[in-house]
């Protein structure tokens, strides 16, 4: 192990965490590869150590243009898109370059906030809907590059939110103004561990608003699919054949209301006089189908996320800015 004061190597990552320069560098460059104990053994020694990748030559040439990465989830989901459509807006007439890092699985994620924050290969880092742990905030607080959050609020970092138990209230509080008391929900709760979880508070925002009124949201009322989706329409068939069916139903997504229209409508339920339904996000689709929905500016908060995080990059002094983005019920034909 290393015990002057130059820097750390990889041979002393390998040393330290008894693992071979190979399974090192596997970690460091295809984390999905590694088995998880490995990688927590492995990402260890990197912290004590606090190695930093060598910057490559590509890298090292890299100096007039700039590079901001997105780390993000589902980015082919019409919400994601949506956001992300709006974080290119803010960045097409920067000095910067754009690149996406997808994650689909755990490994990815730690992947990402492990080499990044040290690799060069970005100046600036957007992180959407992700949970972040302790050792990745302290990695990312080392190397001291401009970061900003959507939906999620860790000290230190500059964010914008949503207050996600809000739109679930408003949501209720319509129904309650139609006049609706058989109210039910249809959520995607079972989300991958590796992402954030909005749709909860989302379901307490309106179960509580509901409850404020008078009105009980029963179990059998409260339909959560599994992820990914193993025949959601069968559940949405479940809600609508109950002896006694709802009158009204939030679903914690517009894919998810778009699912549950074309269900209604096979069925030749009238929409909004037999079955009212509002959705959340407002996703583009949703004005062209008359979908009532919870906007939360999906565009506005990616162009403001690359806006600030551009100013951040510009002036390291700029203070942390924690943003919420007014949610607002806009209503159309399904209500």
């Amino acid at each position: 192990m290393n015990k002057s004061n130059s820097p750390s190597t990889i041979y002393d990552v390998a040393e330290l965490s008894s693992f071979s320069i190979a399974t090192v560098s596997r970690v460091l460059n295809s984390p999905e590869r590694v088995r998880k104990t490995t990688r927590e053994k492995v990402l260890a020694a990197i912290d004590a150590l606090g190695y930093e990748p060598k910057t490559d030559a590509r890298e090292r040439a890299r100096k007039e243009i700039g590079r901001i990465g997105v780390i993000t989830p589902f980015f082919t989901l019409p919400s994601f898109s949506q956001r992300l459509r709006g974080i290119v807006a803010a960045v097409v007439d920067s000095p910067y370059d754009l690149t996406i890092y997808p994650v689909n699985s755990h490994a990815h994620l730690e992947g990402y906030l492990t080499v990044l924050p040290f690799s060069k290969q970005i100046d600036g880092l957007i992180i959407v809907s992700l949970p972040i742990d302790d050792s990745s905030v302290r990695r990312l607080q080392k190397s001291a590059i401009p970061t900003h959050l959507i939906e999620n609020h860790i000290i230190g970092f500059s964010s914008v939110e949503i207050d996600n138990r809000y739109g679930g209230k408003l949501a209720a509080e319509l129904f309650i103004k139609k006049g609706h008391t058989q109210c039910a929900y249809v959520g995607n709760t079972v989300t991958p561990k590796y992402t954030l979880n909005p749709e909860d508070a989302r379901l307490e925002g309106y179960s509580q608003a509901l409850l404020q009124h008078g009105l009980f949201l029963p179990k059998e009322y409260i339909k959560l699919p599994a992820f990914p989706p193993i025949d959601p329409d069968k559940q949405v068939h479940e809600l609508l054949d109950l002896p006694n069916p709802p009158s009204a139903i939030f679903a914690a997504t517009d894919d998810l209301a778009l699912r549950v229209l074309k269900v209604a409508r096979k069925r030749g339920v009238q929409i909004p006089d037999e079955l009212a339904l509002i959705g959340f996000d407002d996703i583009d689709i949703a004005e062209y189908l008359e979908l009532t929905t919870i906007s939360q500016s999906l565009y506005k908060s990616g162009k403001l996320a690359g806006e600030r995080l551009i100013s951040q990059m510009a002036d390291p002094s700029r203070p942390i800015e924690n943003t919420f983005i007014q949610l607002r019920i806009i209503e159309r034909n399904t209500t």
